[in-house]
């Protein structure tokens, strides 16, 4: 294998007469097809599998340790280091394996709806559905050519790193290098790496330019009322940020600036296990031709989707562009925050209904980032399990999660905005013996805060969590907004908030940098 200079090999790559350049959509289908890499669904979506992976490998995330950017990483499990020397290897490497492939893909792009604060992208995929995907969810252009500030993703999920020769922990590896503005991908076909390592690119430059990069949904109304929903997998975020009377924004990525609000992406990857029309018809109705669907079972003879199978994994997908969906805005921008939404699936049934935050209970519960794992939902789990990701996304943040808590602290109080703890897990006892809280009722809830129908509500104060929780709320019977009155055994509630309140406690130990009000502003008992 003849090894060149990586900058050498990426010209020699992007100018071969085998690199196939911006193709659209339906070529990228067709070629999908002839490569027998998918299958059509009567919708016109394409359906694939992404082999052994079928989520995200956070083991095999690297970051290069390089001189410009090594002070400003938060080292440690999230964000492991590897040499300058053993990445231009491994990336001369994958660039001569792709030379010798009959042929790889490539396009621009852009990573931030804003154009003050866009990021172009080139990138370069083995696969033709791969590119598909990317070219789904990342924002589209026309322009061909390779911006000279572009970060570039170099994908070829066959080439098996060796972890003994090439300095990786296993033959898949995600690695960032700021200084190369390179995202070097191998040895996995899920094709959420790309997405994800972008987003963690993005939580890196966005704070050098007063940007507060956020893992969240954010939808507007007609009046440009803006409201954000944070929340981790299981919490409803998709489902509640979803709506007829509201204009999406975006499901996923959002950067808030001194202007306003705007999408990381282009696209939506939303999650279809048990995807339902009655639930989720705007993810439904979005499923269709130019779609990829990742890892869902087809019916072998009609090609019918069976989004309730889990054979495969729990984890399957659709990647669909934004103009999928109806009612979202293009450019997908809008102005600062109204409302924000913190949700949580307290499987405890500790937390109240909702609850109003301050700006320090705000970077408190932000910093923290809870929700629970259910018994049943993952081998080895008998009993609510908590569940804590900084920033509500602990795998993205290149830096440490204290950068990220100031800034929304300091946009909260300049925008002066709402604040919202929201619980959409269990009450009346936990998991097995109360009952999950009904989305109609988590509804009025978000609805009344959003509306600012809560803002001169009476609230009383929760003895355990500090949390200040409304006494009325349209839509909502009174007694359920008090967790504690909806219990039948009173003792075992209080034996329950103090053992949840006390791992709240355990976890934020690790951010002892913070300010002193903001130590102070979680669990009270």
């Amino acid at each position: 294998m003849n090894i060149l200079n990586g900058s050498t090999q990426l010209e020699q790559l992007l100018s071969s007469q085998h690199t196939l350049h911006s193709l659209p959509v339906p070529t990228l289908v067709e070629h999908a097809l002839a490569r027998k890499e998918g299958t059509l669904t009567p919708t016109g979506a394409l359906s694939v599998e992404t082999g052994a992976y079928t989520g995200r490998s956070p083991n095999d995330k690297f970051i290069v340790s390089e001189d410009a950017t090594r002070s400003s990483i938060d080292w440690g499990n999230v964000n492991k280091p590897i040499d300058p020397s053993t990445f231009k290897r491994l990336y001369e490497k994958v660039l001569c394996y792709l030379q010798e492939k009959e042929g790889c893909y490539v396009s621009t792009g852009y990573a931030g709806a804003d154009v003050t604060y866009q990021l172009p992208i080139t990138y370069i995929n083995e696969f033709a559905w791969h590119h598909l995907f990317a070219r789904q969810l990342f924002i589209r252009t026309s322009d061909s050519t390779a911006k000279k500030d572009s970060f570039t993703i170099v994908s070829a999920p066959t080439f098996k790193a060796d972890p003994l020769i090439d300095g990786t922990n296993s033959e898949a590896f995600v690695i960032i290098s700021f200084e190369e503005r390179v995202v070097l991908i191998g040895g996995t076909e899920y094709a959420g790496e790309m997405k994800k390592a972008i987003f963690s690119v993005m939580n890196y430059l966005l704070p050098d330019e007063s940007v507060l990069p956020m893992h969240c949904s954010a939808n507007t109304s007609s009046d440009g009322e803006v409201t954000l929903f944070f929340g981790l997998s299981g919490t409803g975020k998709t489902t509640l940020s979803a709506s007829n009377n509201r204009s999406l924004i975006g499901d996923d990525e959002h950067g808030w600036s001194d202007n306003g609000v705007f999408n990381i992406e282009g696209g939506c990857y939303a999650k279809c296990i048990d995807l339902s029309r009655e639930k989720e018809p705007q993810i439904w109705d979005a499923i269709r031709f130019g779609t990829v669907l990742e890892n869902v079972c087809l019916h072998p003879e009609t090609r019918q989707p069976d989004y309730r199978a889990r054979i495969k994994t729990e984890n399957t997908r659709a990647a669909y562009p934004l103009e999928h969906i109806p009612n979202a805005i293009t450019p997908s921008i809008a102005g600062h925050p109204n409302t924000i939404i913190f949700l949580t699936a307290d499987a405890f049934g500790v937390l109240p209904p909702i609850s109003k935050l301050t700006k320090e209970q705000a970077m408190y519960h932000f910093l923290s980032g809870y929700t629970s794992k259910l018994a049943g939902t993952e081998r080895g789990i008998t009993k609510p399990e908590t569940t804590f990701s900084t920033c509500f996304g602990a795998p993205f943040l290149p830096r440490a999660a204290e950068c990220y808590a100031k800034m929304l602290g300091e946009k909260i109080e300049h925008h002066d905005v709402s604040v919202f703890l929201v619980n959409t897990g269990w009450s009346g006892g936990s998991y097995g013996v109360g009952a999950r809280i009904k989305l109609s009722y988590t509804r009025a809830m978000v609805e009344a805060a959003i509306q600012g129908e809560l803002k001169h509500v009476d609230t009383i104060c929760d003895p355990f969590f500090g949390l200040h929780m409304p006494v009325r709320c349209p839509g909502v019977p009174d007694h359920l907004l008090n967790p504690r009155n909806v219990w039948q055994d009173t003792a075992a509630y209080d034996e329950t908030a103090t053992h949840l309140a006390q791992q709240f406690r355990e976890n934020f130990k690790r951010f002892s940098s913070v300010d002193t009000n903001v130590y102070q502003a979680g669990p009270v008992k």
